[in-house]
């Protein structure tokens, strides 16, 4: 079913506000560094001294400075949004002054999107209620028409719900596209790939690009592009625009290694050993993303439910069409994993094979937004499996994190479940 204008203009309009999240960025996190510093006046004189004594006023000057860091980069992203096939209009900033301020941050969430934190405070998944576009090749493009019923009203101002999918976006980066996240992809995305390529191990590397393999929730896109790197066709499936807006610039204009410097860390002060750990640069990509000729390679921009779990669409059928599905931290993101499960099971061809990485940390257990969400333990997720026709083999348990500082005092490490499942009726 085609979305209606009122859909579109609620995308339009939520696009609008991702591209003013990242714009807001610099404002908005020197507002939070200058309540650092506003603190310090609070204190009796001779504690000021010794807190100063040990540079820490410095130090806030160095936060400063990284933030301003990854403020250009992040102007970057959105250097061109209108690439995607949104309008966004130039409104006013909430405000006389165009500034934030230090009393300005709102915790509260206003947008359309619920988040749980897989590594809680180091990571966030987020869920976007947006009608899908569709991304061919490396590029990203929605085929949504302009609305024209739109007002102009004044510049939406972020929230700091909003704020932290950027900062988390930041912190994703250093897991898909940094020499320092390798050890988290070794982890998670190793025997993924390595289950993959056993599965189609009588498959001659020349004929991969036969087969068609899906990785919904794709983040910032590394394990499909991997995948694709291995040669076969593969397409991800992304619904935040964070996620959708920066892996553009990664996948579509990295052209040399280590081009961009980010600052992660710096955005929180607690369970750092020295102030190195939290201003250390984290340099993007370790790779240039490219892909020799021929190679298929494709984002779709949307909710996995949507895209592939409606009816057969005659121009791009679903249905069997998937000899692998590849999920990493991805199922727990579902209200309903019935339904997921059905959706993997109903695109898998036959003898097709899902592979799973991950926990169950159920991202809409106990939200606020009155969404519907169905939670259940790992036994009953694998039973649900086996009862709609996945058989189950290879378990086992890894040991993984999520967009983990390495060198920070607080972890978390999750014993995930991974099997491979093939589809049996």
């Amino acid at each position: 079913m085609a979305p209606s204008a009122l859909d579109i203009e609620e995308e339009q309009r939520h696009f609008a506000n991702v591209i003013t999240t990242f714009q807001s960025y610099a404002s908005y996190s020197l507002a939070a560094n200058n309540r650092r510093r506003k603190d310090l006046f609070t204190l009796p004189q001779a504690d000021q001294e010794l807190l100063s004594s040990l540079g820490y006023k410095e130090k806030l000057d160095e936060v400063d400075k990284a933030i301003m860091a990854n403020a250009e980069f992040l102007k970057q992203v959105v250097v061109d949004p209108e690439i995607f096939g949104h309008e966004v209009d130039e409104g006013d900033y909430e405000g006389a002054d165009g500034e934030w301020h230090a009393d300005d941050r709102d915790s509260s969430s206003q947008t359309q999107e619920h988040q749980h934190s897989h590594d809680n405070p180091d990571h966030s998944h987020s869920h976007s209620h947006s009608h899908h576009g569709q991304h061919d090749g490396h590029s990203h493009s929605h085929g949504h028409p302009h609305s024209q019923s739109r007002t102009r009203q004044k510049r939406y101002k972020p929230t700091e719900f909003d704020m932290d999918k950027l900062r988390s976006t930041l912190k994703q980066l250093v897991r898909d596209w940094s020499e320092e996240g390798a050890e988290e992809r070794k982890t998670s995305y190793e025997p993924m790939k390595e289950a993959l390529l056993a599965h189609f191990s009588d498959i001659p590397p020349a004929e991969r690009r036969n087969f068609r393999v899906l990785v919904p929730g794709a983040g910032l896109g590394r394990l499909a592009y991997d995948v694709a790197s291995l040669g076969f066709a593969c397409q991800g499936n992304e619904f935040s625009h964070y996620m959708l807006l920066t892996s553009f610039l990664i996948l579509n204009q990295s052209e040399q290694v280590k081009m961009h410097t980010i600052y992660p860390y710096v955005h929180s002060f607690s369970n750092v050993p020295n102030r190195e750990s939290m201003l250390r640069a984290i340099s993007i990509p370790d790779v240039v993303p490219n892909l020799p000729p021929g190679s298929n390679f494709s984002l779709v921009a949307g909710d996995f439910e949507e895209i592939y779990g409606g009816e057969t669409d005659p121009e791009e059928p679903q249905s069997g069409l998937w000899d692998a599905v590849l999920t990493c931290f991805f199922i727990d993101t579902a209200k309903n994993i019935v339904n997921y499960l059905r959706i993997i099971h109903r695109i898998l061809a036959p003898g097709g094979v899902w592979i799973n990485l991950g926990p169950l940390l159920w991202h809409w257990e106990n939200n606020n937004t009155n969404d519907p969400s169905v939670e259940l333990d790992l036994v009953e997720v694998k039973e649900l499996a086996r009862k709609i026709g996945l058989e189950i083999k290879n378990e086992k348990t890894i040991g993984a994190t999520y967009t983990t500082n390495s060198e920070g005092m607080l972890g978390y490490t999750y014993r995930t479940a991974f099997w491979t499942a093939t589809k049996i009726a």
